[in-house]
């Protein structure tokens, strides 16, 4: 691969595909041709930045210029003047509010500035089709030293000792489900290793954008988990209406066995674990583990009683560990950096970061990735930028149709389990659905009753 000056980054998420993101792509490729520039720049493609409301998102470096709206038709003025004259095109330029000065860089904008990102650490920066790229920052690194140096014990130690819990809804502690389905006897020895990739919660598209913009990061992380559990297939259970995610996750398995990193003998090792996807119909239920697994079997997604409960009787009536996909995300980060290091984000009872698809009547629509603990109030005002036409804050809906709603008089409570969990709201997967004054509560409850 030639070196090159410039790259041009941009999101291929879901929500910019929609307002023709290919067709910029497109447009920058032919443009650079045309002005001589193709051996100077190169198109990068990437997964979701965040900013969704501000989409199309091109980002230009090495100046980090953030372009927000792009359509095809700026495209030529971004190539002459910036790839080509080197001045950054001042109007196409990210605003914070109305009459706020002009941003030049992302991680300058208040969208980003409380944000940690860990589950979301390469989208919006790889292209998610390129196994290269993803090895490049750092990835399979954890999978080759837990299954050349470590024994599967002390790769659960490390999850355990992360205080990692699951972020499906439950918060069960995801080591402790590792422990149980590694301790579980398989009549024939056999395990398995499954993704929750069904995400049904209205509002809810954080699975989703983890998928699309780094699925190496669920594969690597599922690899791992079946040594550590002693399991050497996976199933990624993903909904059909996620073509994006469904295509990437095809490729990103596709590279992985050409590489030797799914399959037999993996790092010569003599461990072999392979995956394959499974695409549900669009059944809220599946969502549930126990009628998600039954799904996978081939039968109707009907949840069974529990217990017991899939670590000891699972898949196929094996013993089976399911984590979700923001969960998996999180894991190669903890033991590349050290458990230590995730625990000390957070609080003492939800340590790391959580992902928030945040909508409804909120400036800054997008994806959120925050310390646990991180109050309402800044996820809503700082973060999201308010609600917008000046509209005053009413209540906050989290975790979906189960969850609650959090009024404005409590919109200062952190964000952690045992903090929504005390005043009657659930944290979920993540979906966080802002109301204004002019939403009326009895609608909303009508609404997810309805669901």
């Amino acid at each position: 691969m030639n070196f090159v000056r410039s790259h041009i980054l941009v999101c291929t998420g879901t929500g910019c595909s929609s307002s023709n993101s290919p067709k910029i792509i497109e447009r920058f490729e032919e443009e650079l041709k045309a002005q001589g520039m193709d051996q100077e720049a190169r198109v990068v493609k990437t997964g979701c930045f965040g900013l969704c409301a501000m989409g199309p998102v091109v980002l230009v470096y090495p100046e980090g210029a953030f372009y927000t709206h792009v359509t095809p038709e700026d495209v030529p003025e971004i190539v002459s003047e910036h790839i080509v004259k080197g001045r950054i095109v001042q109007r196409l330029l990210h605003k914070e509010g109305e009459h706020a000065e002009q941003v030049t860089s992302l991680s300058d904008t208040q969208f980003y500035k409380n944000q940690y990102r860990i589950a979301l650490r390469n989208c919006g920066v790889i292209n998610p089709e390129s196994i290269d790229e993803y090895i490049g920052t750092g990835g399979y690194e954890a999978l080759g030293r837990a299954i050349t140096e470590q024994t599967p014990q002390q790769v659960i130690d490390a999850i355990l000792a992360s205080g990692l819990r699951g972020r499906g809804g439950a918060g069960f502690p995801t080591g402790r489900k590792w422990q149980m389905t590694h301790d579980a006897v398989s009549p024939d020895g056999v395990k398995f290793v499954c993704c929750n990739a069904d995400e049904g919660d209205p509002g809810a598209f954080m699975d989703r954008s983890v998928l699309e913009g780094d699925p190496h990061s669920v594969i690597e992380a599922m690899t791992i988990a079946g040594y550590a559990i002693g399991a050497h297939q996976g199933y990624i259970y993903v909904r059909a209406e996620y073509p994006i995610a469904v295509h990437r996750l095809e490729v990103a398995i596709g590279q992985a066995r050409e590489y030797g990193l799914l399959g037999k003998n993996i790092f010569e090792s003599g461990f072999d674990f392979d995956l394959e996807l499974r695409l549900g119909a669009g059944a809220f239920v599946c969502g549930e583990e126990t009628a998600l697994m039954t799904s996978i079997e081939g039968h109707r997604g009907e949840p069974h009683p529990r217990p017991p409960f899939p670590a000891n009787k699972g898949l196929f009536q094996r013993p089976t560990l399911l984590n979700n996909v923001e969960t998996y995300a999180n894991i190669t980060w903890i033991l590349n950096n050290g458990p230590d290091k995730f625990a000390a984000i957070g609080t003492k009872g939800s340590t790391g970061t959580k992902v928030f698809a945040l909508g409804g009547k909120i400036t800054n629509t997008g994806l959120v990735e925050i310390p646990m603990g991180t109050p309402l109030r800044t996820v809503i005002e700082d973060i999201g930028g308010g609600c917008p036409n000046g509209k005053k804050f009413k209540a906050a809906q989290t975790g979906g149709p189960s969850g609650g709603c959090i009024p404005a008089e409590l919109i200062d409570t952190p964000m952690d389990y045992d903090s929504l969990g005390a005043i009657g709201s659930m944290m979920g997967s993540g979906g966080l659905i802002v109301m204004d004054e002019d939403n009326c509560m009895v609608d909303i409850a009508k609404f997810f009753l309805e669901f």
